[in-house]
Parts: C-alpha cells; sequence; structure tokens
C-alpha cells in the first residue's frame, strides 16, 4: 500500500481527496500546514507527496525545496488553482515532478499518481555487499532487513554508500545533513557517526581525520 503525505489546509477538500485516495488502496497522512507537513515527514516515510501550494506556516513550494535540499527525493505533486506561468516555473524549479490544477478531474488525478508511484518503483536498490539502499521507499537494508534510521542517520549512511570507498568531506554531510538555519556541528556529526556503527557493526566507516568519513567496502 503506497503512502501518501496530502498537504492542504481546506478540510473539506482535504476530505474528497482521503476519500478518493483510500477508495484506490492507498494509505493518506493528512496536514493542514507546512510546519505539520514537515513534522510528519521527520517521523515517518512516505511514497509521495500531494501539496497545495498556498497553506499556512510554511507554504507548498517552500517547504519542498526545503526537502529536496535536504537530499529528500520523495516524488512530489502540487495541488493548485494557479495557472500562472511564473508558479508553475517556481514549482518545477523547487522539485516538483507534476502539477495538477484544480478543479481536476478524480481519474485523472488517480492516474498521474499511479503512474508517478509506478516511475518511482524503478528506481534500482543500490547495494554495498549486503547494505542496500531501497530509493522508492527511502530506507536502508542490510542483509534484506529495514535499518531502523532517522531521517539524518539515512541521509548520512546514503551519502557515505554514494561514495564507497572514498573519502566524504565533512563540510560536504554538514551541508547535506543541516540547512544553514539549523547549524550542524562536528560534535553533532560524530553522534550520527556513532549510532549507525551502533546499528551496524559488520559496516566499516572510517574516521579521515580532519578531513571526513569514508565508508569502505
Amino acid at each position: 500500500m503506497s503512502k501518501i503525505l496530502l498537504l492542504e489546509d481546506d478540510m473539506l477538500f482535504a476530505e474528497t481527496i482521503i476519500d478518493l485516495l483510500e477508495e484506490n488502496g492507498m494509505e493518506v497522512v493528512h496536514a493542514p500546514n507546512g510546519q505539520a507537513a514537515l513534522d510528519k515527514i521527520y517521523q515517518q516515510k512516505f511514497d509521495l507527496y500531494l501539496l497545495d501550494i498556498n497553506v499556512p506556516l510554511i507554504n507548498g513550494t517552500t517547504l519542498l525545496k526545503e526537502l529536496r535540499e535536504s537530499d529528500d527525493e520523495t516524488p512530489a505533486i502540487f495541488l493548485t488553482s494557479h495557472k500562472d506561468k511564473e508558479i508553475l516555473k517556481k514549482g518545477f524549479t523547487c522539485g516538483a515532478d507534476d502539477f495538477i490544477t484544480k478543479p481536476f478531474d478524480p481519474d485523472e488525478l488517480i492516474l498521474r499518481i499511479t503512474a508517478l508511484l509506478k516511475r518511482a518503483k524503478k528506481d534500482d536498490v543500490i547495494c554495498v555487499g549486503l547494505l542496500c539502499n531501497d530509493y522508492a521507499h527511502r530506507r536502508i537494508l542490510y542483509d534484506n532487513k529495514e535499518v531502523e534510521l532517522s531521517k539524518k542517520e539515512y541521509q548520512l549512511l546514503l551519502l557515505l554508500m554514494k561514495h564507497v570507498n572514498n573519502t566524504v568531506p565533512k563540510e560536504m554531510i554538514l551541508d547535506t545533513l543541516w540547512s544553514s538555519s539549523e547549524g550542524g556541528s562536528d560534535g553533532a556529526l560524530r553522534v550520527y557517526i556513532n549510532r549507525i556503527k551502533q546499528l551496524l557493526p559488520q559496516i566499516n566507516i572510517e574516521n579521515i581525520r580532519g578531513i571526513g568519513y569514508r565508508l569502505v567496502s
């Protein structure tokens, strides 16, 4: 069952979409504003984001831009009443995969969601030995068993896997895991490295003193 985050502040409209998606075998988690959506994304993994643009606290485009900057590649569709080309351009620039303008045909929405989910599931599972990254479900597996990682632990381990046997500079890791407003630190990074080592004592992550970290296959 595909799990979808719906960001929509119009409660009646949200209920209509939720009913439609659930009737088509999808699980839906609803957020009425951008901050609530962000909180839910940090707590859970989703297969697709369905985002309105004009919502309270954090608008849809700002939210998606922040997610993309944190290496979150979960497929995203904007639901919007906007038809202005500049709005559409901004949406695609910040990482949207598709747009659907309101009002829309329910069958079209289901077709577009299904097509996007299908494309996402075609992504290869990339492995380093027994350690595998399942892009479709944003999770790490070791010996075919899911490793329970936080969002930042997942991002860190994925970054090391992408650069296996090469040193990843601390500056690159800090920029990937933390936005400029969050202010990551060497100490926080060491905590995540040690946590991953505790969860996966079978893998070898080397500390290249003063430079960064390296996953050795």
